[in-house]
């Protein structure tokens, strides 16, 4: 359990490191990442209960420049994407948007100065693998890799996959079902309804 939760804190870190896209190669991407949210998650001026709300907007803003979540949304949808019309896709796209910063944000603020090994990076075409080690206070070793894909001058992260488990893979296998059982439109007032409760 404790293993999974620090695995997931890492997922949130990528989640909200500000400026991902503007590193020129992969490993520098997400090095600069988790360098930038750290930093964030250690500043004294948005520390203390009181801070709870800023630090929380702080962390929210910061997603918006790293992560695709047209990408995530897209990938995790599968089949299912493509009879989407544009209005129903950028509906879409805010609700997973939601689910994730609903999901994650406590999860950040639970980080307890973890290191994070950079164990390398694979290239193809427009899409890399970086390889890193998340090693706790207890020195248990999770590996997490981060995908990420090309777009223009920088990348940018698409999937993050711990101990061989994918988040967009667990999302789709999540979404197909509730989409087999009751619909699409099931599965958007599933998701709202989450997000309204916060």
């Amino acid at each position: 359990m404790k293993r999974r939760l620090t695995a997931l804190l890492v997922i949130a870190l990528v989640l909200v490191v500000q400026g991902f896209a503007q590193a020129s190669e992969p490993i520098e991407t997400v090095k600069t990442g988790v360098d930038r949210v750290i930093k964030v998650l250690k500043d004294p001026a948005l520390k203390g209960a009181g801070k709870e709300k800023q630090r929380k907007e702080a962390l929210r803003e910061a997603v918006s420049g790293i992560l695709d979540f047209r990408e995530m949304a897209k990938r995790s949808l599968a089949r299912q994407w493509r009879k989407l019309s544009d209005r129903q896709k950028d509906e879409f796209v805010e609700l997973y948007r939601g689910l994730l910063e609903r999901t994650y944000l406590k999860k950040i603020e639970a980080y307890q100065n973890e290191k994070i090994l950079y164990k390398g990076q694979r290239l193809r075409g427009k899409y890399a693998i970086v390889k890193t080690i998340v090693v706790t206070s207890k020195q248990t070793e999770i590996p997490v890799d981060y995908k990420l894909l090309k777009r223009g001058d920088g990348w940018i992260v698409y999937d993050v996959i711990i101990e061989g488990v994918s988040l967009v893979n667990n999302y789709r296998r999540q979404f197909k079902s509730i989409i087999r059982r009751s619909s699409y439109e099931g599965l958007v007032k599933i998701l709202r309804e989450k997000n309204e409760k916060g």
